[in-house]
């Protein structure tokens, strides 16, 4: 299982949506509250090579994008490939 990580902020609706989707997956991540953690604001941006909405989502050394990319790969069948 790939490690995942997604950058969020606390009320984001987004936010919520990229993460229920990993839950019905039953999949793991790290979660990075940027609005608790201003500083990891400039690592979500230079990880995601300037991306600065949340979600900014990532799966193993891949950057998914946010909410839509990531629910585009689930409608597409690429998701799973990606997170095994």
């Amino acid at each position: 299982m790939k490690k995942i990580t997604i950058y969020t902020t606390k009320f984001c609706p987004y936010c919520v949506g990229a993460k229920s989707l990993l839950n019905k997956k039953r999949q793991q991540f790290d979660e990075i509250d940027i609005g608790r953690n201003p500083d990891q604001r400039s690592v979500m941006i230079d990880r995601a090579e300037g991306g600065h909405t949340v979600p900014q989502i990532f799966i193993g050394d891949r950057h998914v994008g946010g909410c839509d990319d990531l629910f585009a790969l689930e409608r597409s069948g690429a998701l799973d490939a990606l997170l095994v």
